[in-house]
């Protein structure tokens, strides 16, 4: 399913209508303070027959009360968004408190991201990490990208700042072409999580030697759908431990003081 599905099917006026109509019906009741919402079964239902009018094929991963007052927050398929508690509007945007000056937004992605992320053993990731790490950040790579062959350069110099990087497999291609064979990256990849040093494999593959043909159950496939679970669309993408997204390729330092200020 292309990551653009909201955008294509919600763009203009449905989402013009639904924050006017939002504003109306707060401001008519903004003498009453509204139940909190719930997140029940039958919710959860609402939730999954409304987005499918807009696409069948959505998966929702998941769903809570918004802070917006009568709208839930709703993951699905990579994005996120707001759902009228009757199932009948629907906000693709970020949220703003202009209280706290806090977008609600990414505060929401980085807690799924790091939930999820938290999922995924130390034994299906490759580690580059120094003795006592600092700070463990999640790099979403492809060995074909030049962004992450650069980024992999200063992986001495990443661990000498007391990052340990951990690598979770994402290639770009995709799993399977149109006629549903393995896409090259994928093969090389997977070769790659099948190595019996997976280390040395990874950085002589992305340093461009390909690697040696293997085959294992691997978590390959896996990783690149939690990747799109998780909003991922090019490659680095790097986690910090706190599940937010510090960019793509970034110097030593440039992360340093990224992972600092989240402290």
């Amino acid at each position: 399913m292309s990551k653009k599905w909201l955008l294509a099917t919600c763009a203009g006026l449905m989402v013009a209508s639904a924050m006017l109509a939002s504003a109306t019906a707060m401001g008519a009741a903004s003498a009453v303070e509204p139940a909190p919402l719930k997140v029940t079964p039958a919710v959860n239902t609402m939730v999954r027959n409304a987005l499918k009018t807009l696409a069948p094929g959505v998966q929702v991963d998941a769903v809570e009360p918004a802070a917006l007052p009568g709208f839930y927050q709703v993951i699905a398929s990579g994005q996120l968004m707001y759902l009228s508690s009757d199932g009948r509007y629907l906000l693709n945007g970020d949220l703003i408190d202009l209280t706290q000056k806090k977008n609600l937004s990414n505060a929401a992605w980085a807690r799924f991201r790091k939930a999820e992320l938290a999922k995924v053993p130390a034994s299906q990731r490759i580690v580059f990490a120094p003795a006592n790490p600092k700070y463990t950040v999640t790099v979403f790579t492809d060995i074909n990208c030049g962004y992450c062959r650069a980024l992999h350069e200063h992986i001495a110099a990443f661990n000498k700042a007391g990052i340990a990087v951990e690598y979770l497999a994402w290639p770009r291609e995709g799993i399977a072409s149109t006629s549903g064979k393995p896409t090259a990256t994928y093969s090389e990849m997977a070769s790659i999580w099948c190595a019996a040093d997976r280390k040395a494999a990874f950085s002589a593959a992305i340093a461009g030697k390909a690697p040696a043909a293997a085959t294992c159950t691997n978590p390959v496939a896996d990783q690149f759908d939690l990747g799109m679970k998780l909003g991922v669309s090019g490659t680095p993408t790097i986690v910090a431990p706190d599940g937010r997204t510090l960019g793509g390729y970034v110097t030593p330092e440039q992360m340093l003081i990224a992972l600092q200020k989240g402290s």
